[in-house]
């Protein structure tokens, strides 16, 4: 009754309700009231209870809320007020009005535990965040927010838990999904938070939200809002992006394949005014950049980093760094993370790599950007940070660069080296010879990346002569640097010096003949290593030790005073084995060593705590092993080691160069069937074009067969219709051949006359001797025959008389036929001047037909020639096949050949094996001891010592 009262207005007689008893009453109205509105009403006022007195509500009220969100759905004003009670009572942001109440304040410890409890509570049945999740779900925004509100708690409080009860839900992730499509912008930044709780160390969370395409959506928000320039919305987005892609690979190649990465682009468009960078800008542009080296970050898988350097490069990203990079105006901490970005970026990739080398700072005169950038690195007056990112820059450019490499060591060389601009070589080394040793010692570790694992370089590297003082002759850079080391200079100069002479000297046995031509090196380090220093110095000893190791390790025994047998002796004098050895393990044991093996980038919380490089703890690892096996052993092993490992290197080099052969024959035979295989497919479109012009020949016969059945036709017509063209065109060439003929005539009938005359004129001859023959002598026989030879050419005349008058005849027969024709032809002349327009178009469409005709035979005589030529090319190919074929056989054969030869030789590669197993066995019979271990770490070391002793053969 007191509470009724209170509520209702009236003046309470008695003392008034504690928080305790007031909520006890709401709860039980919760519980009992049968009227809606009754209910809401409680709710309500739990609600604004809840905050004051948290505890109580959580503990008496959380069950009812949580029936009151089963059970009264259907009313969302209830339902919003059940979550927003639920929410006061599970969240630790406390209001500022109940941190001002010293009566009920916490402390933060309480404030934690009372949330995870409160949370632990409510999660326990799976079916309220089950419940939560289809609340979440509803559109309206006095239900739809506070559950994004209260599931974001949740997962604060008992994160793993949660996530895993909204996995196994149905389609849960998916509901979540659909937050970010919500137009209501405090709905979707809520939900952007709340997806930040969801994929906190869950990959498998974190694949089903990239699968639901939440890269567009937070892709296209982070642009809405304005890219770097936008509010903390931003922000949020990129620290979900992170979530997202962080150490997992599948969304990494989800984000590279689905183009995500050219989007990235236009957030570092930085306008040339760097003078409005806000707070928020700064945060937004520092995470940007990390999201970039989450996809190129060394922990990666090398093809992931690789693939997507590459598509950095092309659509531009790299280029617009390095743009940033050589900006003005920009703030120290994003130049910082800029320089690290493109370090990674370009680390290890060729062409990232060659394209940073060719950028120019925009100074008068251009300056290359890894000038500029060593400048700061060897300046002290640099911030420490600025200049480890510097570093980490040159090594990332270094890191399998050889061209790079070379270019940097080139710098160096007398020949090479311009007075009139400063070079990458000069500044190094003018940092290694500096005062700060900070300077020196980065110059050394930059100068030991120069020479990573490219022998050539540390050969040439010798060749660099210092000009010291005036007067002085110049000495050697190796030489400078043990001189350096020898005065006793600062602990990390002193690393950051010996770092590099181990660098320089490992794998190269020139390198270490030029160190012990020294006779100052070798008792200086033995000195070093002797002497009992304290804990600082132990770090020098153990270096010293190192280099003293590769000193006997890769010598060639070239120098008489300095061979191994004489290092180890005096080792085994001055120092002693085991205290050798003990030195040399101060390296891998030191806490500062830990660190830097753990990733590539130099992070060092000071300057003091930088000593160790990455690439040189890779480099301690390799050698410590193998050079405490060095000191232990003989001489004699010493020499059956060198007898075995240049027989193998020659055994190596014979299978190396069949290798080389074999792959040269093997790229020449791909080449040949490339070439086989392009002639083909020649041949083929040959043969085409080919099959394509006698269609088109064929085509024109017969459309030139066509136009001239069409010509006959139209003469038929035109025939038909004009008699008198006929009589002009046919009969006249007849009256010609008539006449003809009559001049053949005339011409016999000439000649005939001719012969006729002859006879005659014989004749007369013959008739006077006739009369002169009446002798005496002539007798009756000769009478008679001149009589018969008489009668005969009678004969003959009458014969030649009778063809005459014939000939006459025809001849009369023939002249009457002409006079007839011309007659006809003389009535014909007015009939053709009657038609001789008709005539005339019958000439012009004869002509037509007659150009076309020419024409079409011109295109068919084309057309053969051209058949002509592509049949002689289409010969010539098939005779280069031929020839090819030819050259691919003997080819073939002489591969076979070299498998033969191959053959052969793993088979003295294998009477070697029996010998050196017939070796082993003697000396274990002559008692010099062999060591298993060997050949159990012979598998591990081999292609180790086989690398470092093929470049020691070069």
């Amino acid at each position: 009754m007191n509470f009724l009262r209170g509520v209702m207005g009236g003046p309470s007689a008695g003392p008034q309700p504690s928080g305790a008893e007031t909520i006890q009453k709401l709860c039980d109205r919760v519980a009992s009231s049968t009227l809606l509105d009754d209910r809401r009403d409680a709710v309500r006022a739990l609600k604004s209870l809840s905050k004051k007195y948290r505890l109580e509500v959580g503990i008496q009220a959380m069950e009812h809320l949580v029936r009151v969100l089963q059970t009264d759905r259907s009313d969302s004003e209830i339902i919003g007020y059940a979550l927003d009670t639920l929410y006061n009572v599970i969240s630790n942001d406390l209001e500022e009005e109940e941190q001002d109440d010293s009566e009920e304040e916490n402390s933060p410890k309480q404030v934690d535990d009372l949330g995870s409890q409160f949370t632990e509570i409510f999660i326990k049945q799976q079916e309220n965040v089950t419940l939560l999740l289809t609340l979440v779900e509803e559109f309206d925004f006095h239900v739809r927010w506070p559950g994004v509100k209260l599931l974001t708690s949740l997962l604060k409080q008992q994160g793993p838990q949660v996530q895993q009860i909204i996995l196994v839900s149905p389609m849960g992730v998916s509901r979540l999904m659909d937050l970010l499509a919500d137009s209501r912008e405090v709905i979707r930044n809520d939900g952007v938070l709340l997806l930040q709780q969801l994929t906190k160390s869950n990959a498998a969370i974190q694949k089903i939200v990239a699968f639901e395409n939440a890269f567009e959506r937070l892709l296209d928000i982070i642009t809405e809002e304005g890219n770097s320039d936008g509010g903390i919305v931003v922000e949020d987005c990129l620290l979900l992006l992170q979530n997202l892609l962080k150490n997992n690979n599948s969304n990494q190649n989800f984000f590279k394949e689905g183009s995500y990465i050219q989007r990235m682009k236009p957030w570092f468009e930085v306008g040339d005014d760097n003078c409005g960078w806000s707070a928020q800008k700064v945060t937004n542009l520092h995470l940007m950049l990390q999201l970039v080296r989450v996809l190129v970050s060394p922990t990666n898988p090398p093809g992931a980093t690789s693939s997507c350097q590459k598509a950095m490069f092309h659509c531009g990203l790299l280029q617009q760094l390095c743009t940033i990079l050589m900006a003005t105006g920009v703030p120290a901490d994003i130049l910082t993370e800029t320089i690290n970005t493109v370090s990674e970026v370009i680390r290890g990739c060729q062409m990232n790599q060659d394209y940073f080398a060719s950028v120019n700072a925009p100074s008068n005169p251009p300056r290359p950007a890894i000038v500029v950038l060593l400048m700061s690195m060897v300046n002290e007056r640099q911030p420490f940070v600025l200049r480890c990112a510097v570093l980490y820059c040159f090594q990332c450019f270094l890191y399998k660069n050889q061209k790079g490499q070379g270019e940097i060591v080139s710098t160096l060389l007398p020949s090479t080296i311009d007075g009139n601009s400063v070079s990458a070589g000069q500044l190094l080394c003018g940092g290694l010879f500096s005062t700060d040793s900070l300077s020196n010692w980065c110059a050394a570790v930059a100068l030991a990346h120069a020479l990573q694992e490219n022998a050539t370089l540390k050969e040439q590297l010798l060749r660099v002569q210092l000009a010291t003082s005036i007067g002085n002759p110049p000495v050697s850079l190796l030489q400078q640097c043990t001189n350096i080391l020898s005065q006793g200079s600062k602990v990390q100069t002193r690393v950051g010096l010996l770092m590099l002479l181990c660098t320089w000297l490992s794998n190269c046995s020139i390198a270490v003949t030029h160190f012990l031509h020294n006779p100052a090196n070798i008792p200086f380090l033995t000195g070093q290593i002797a002497e009992n220093l304290g804990e600082e110095e132990q770090l020098v000893q153990g270096l010293c030790a190192l280099l003293l190791g590769i000193s006997i390790y890769y010598n060639d025994n070239s120098l008489e005073n300095y061979r191994k047998e004489k290092l180890k002796q005096l080792i085994e004098k001055r120092i002693g084995r085991e205290n050798f050895i003990e030195k040399l393990g101060f390296i891998s044991k030191h806490e500062l060593y830990s660190r830097a093996a753990q990733k590539p980038q130099p992070s060092f919380s000071s300057p003091d705590h930088m000593m160790f490089d990455h690439e040189f703890t890779k480099l301690v690892k390799e050698l410590e092993g193998v050079i405490s096996k060095a000191i232990y052993k003989s001489s004699e092993e010493d020499k059956k080691e060198e007898e075995v490992k240049k027989t193998l290197e020659q055994h190596d080099n014979i299978v190396t160069h069949y290798k080389k052969v074999i792959r040269e024959q093997d790229q020449e035979l791909e080449e040949l069937k490339q070439q086989v295989n392009t002639l083909k497919s020649q041949n083929e479109q040959l043969q085409t074009t080919v099959t394509q012009q006698v269609s088109q020949i064929q085509q024109h016969k017969d459309q030139y067969n066509l136009l001239k059945v069409q010509l006959g036709k139209d003469n038929q017509h035109h025939n038909s219709h004009s008699d008198t063209v006929q009589m002009n065109g046919i009969q006249v060439e007849e009256v010609s051949k008539l006449k003809e003929e009559l001049e053949e005539w005339k011409n016999k009938h000439e000649l005939l006359q001719g012969q006729l005359r002859e006879k005659d004129s014989l004749i007369e001859k013959l008739k006077p001797l006739q009369l002169e023959t009446g002798t005496e002598q002539s007798s009756q026989t000769s009478k008679s025959s001149g009589l018969e030879h008489n009668n005969e050419l009678q004969k003959e005349l009458e014969m030649l008389r009778t063809q005459i008058q014939l000939q006459s005849a025809e001849i009369t027969k023939l002249q009457a036929e002409n006079q007839k024709l011309q007659v006809m032809n003389t009535s014909a002349d007015p009939a053709l001047g009657d038609s001789s327009a008709t005539a005339a178009k019958n000439l012009e469409l004869e002509g037509r037909l007659v150009q076309e005709v020419k024409d079409l035979k011109n295109e068919v005589k084309a057309l053969s020639e051209e058949k002509a030529s592509l049949k002689q090319h289409l010969d010539s190919s098939n005779s280069t096949v031929a020839i090819l074929q030819d050259e691919k056989s003997k080819l073939q054969q002489e591969v076979a050949e070299s498998k033969k030869e191959q053959d052969d030789l793993l088979v003295l590669l294998a009477d070697q094996d029996q010998k050196l197993s017939a070796l082993k066995n003697k000396l274990k019979d002559l008692g010099v001891p062999v060591e298993d271990e060997d050949d159990i770490e012979s598998g591990d070391q081999a292609d180790e010592d086989e690398d470092g002793d093929e470049e020691e053969q070069d």
